[in-house]
């Protein structure tokens, strides 16, 4: 699952379309471009009891002395820095406690429209997933990041800190992430049952290229990511298996579709279980190997203003801004110390404190062009992308 949107947004429809669950005055927000302007100091909020994030006092990020000059030019996926109204402004915090200014704050909901806000203009600091970093850091258009400079970095689930690791040197700070667990209606479905996920005419998976790994992971590939020609045919095979089954892009349609029954199993994300249970379905999560991903906050080669990037590494990795992002989307913090509150069934649902759960869990790599030994030569993902479109066109 590779879609970020405001969970609110997804929970109103569950309790529109569903009995069991009370209404929420969330909704989406469209806006792709946001300018912020400079502030006097955070702003204040009045936040309904039905919002998930209020963010109040804000933490401080770093020790060093406040620099006022430094601007900032973001890039980030809708919800994971926002700017907006009440509960949702954890921006204007920002600047008020280091006196850096955010100039330009860019949000995307996809990594393909990521790919294409990269290739338009220079940003200072991108939250980017595995389908856009390893781009980045081949193209050289981000840097190494020096940890001893990100207040708080040690706090940061190690596992995913190891994700960020290309040639043993770390080229992101991790944010959120998630997991692509296999959901069912127990109502309707037996656990035996869900496994036929790639054959079911009532199943849904997400549109993305890497889909692709999960049907190698189910064809118990040990590197469902790193793909021979062979493997890759083999994956495509059985995701041909059914040619009826959805693919969903925007998640609020893999909500209707349960709602409805037209789905009784899917892929996605944790957050979708405990929402769907919320709404008063009976859905489940199968216990088997997985993959997921990590959004990590990278540093672009040529950022104006060091020290304000560094600053925002580090208030990004703070458990109060984890928290507060994590609640709003839906997603898993990369610091444990941020399941707290509401965000401590999320949490348990995807497993932050559990070990094994990880271990579970492969994460995943923008397919690469070459393999290890005795792989050899693997398909890369502009194969995977072409493969993709013929299996959902």
């Amino acid at each position: 699952m590779r879609h970020r949107i405001p969970v609110m947004a997804i929970a109103g429809v569950a309790c529109m379309a569903m009995t069991g669950c009370a209404a929420s005055a969330g909704a989406a927000r469209t806006t792709t471009s946001v300018r912020v302007t400079p502030t006097a100091g955070p702003a204040s909020t009045s936040a309904t009891p039905s919002q998930r994030s209020t963010p109040t006092s804000p933490p401080t990020p770093s020790a060093s002395p406040v620099q006022s000059d430094g601007t900032l030019q973001i890039l980030t996926y809708k919800g994971y820095a926002e700017s907006g109204g009440a509960g949702t402004n954890w921006v204007t915090d920002f600047e008020g406690t280091t006196g850096c200014r955010i100039a330009r704050l860019d949000v995307v909901q996809t990594a393909q429209e990521m790919q294409a806000k990269v290739g338009e203009r220079a940003y200072d600091v991108i939250s980017a997933g595995p389908e856009v970093a390893a781009g980045l850091i081949a193209a050289n258009q981000v840097q190494p990041i020096d940890t001893a400079k990100v207040t708080g970095y040690d706090e940061l689930t190690e596992h995913l800190r190891e994700q960020t690791k290309t040639g043993g040197k770390v080229y992101g700070v991790p944010y959120l992430w998630g997991v692509n667990e296999i959901i069912y209606d127990a109502a309707k479905v037996k656990p035996r049952d869900a496994l036929d996920l790639y054959d079911s005419q009532r199943s849904a998976l997400p549109d993305s290229p890497l889909g692709v790994a999960d049907a190698a992971l189910a064809g118990k590939v040990a590197d469902p990511f790193e793909l021979t020609t062979a493997q890759l045919d083999e994956a495509v095979k059985l995701l041909s298996r059914n040619k009826h089954r959805l693919y969903w892009k925007e998640p609020i349609s893999l909500v209707r579709a349960f709602a409805t029954g037209k789905v009784d199993i899917a892929q996605a994300t944790p957050y979708f279980r405990l929402l769907l249970r919320k709404a008063g379905k009976d859905v489940k999560a199968l216990d088997v190997p997985t993959t997921g991903w990590v959004d990590s906050w990278m540093l672009s080669t040529n950022t104006a203003s060091l020290d304000c990037a560094y600053r925002w590494l580090s208030w990004t990795a703070t458990s109060k801004t984890q928290h507060d992002a994590a609640a709003w989307v839906g997603l898993a913090p990369a610091n444990p110390k941020a399941c707290k509150k509401e965000l401590r069934r999320i949490c348990d649902a995807y497993g932050v404190d559990d070990e094994q759960k990880l271990e579970k869990v492969t994460f995943a790599v923008r397919p690469p062009g070459d393999c290890k030994p005795p792989k050899g030569e693997c398909t890369d993902y502009a194969t995977w992308i072409e493969r993709w479109r013929e299996l959902v066109s």
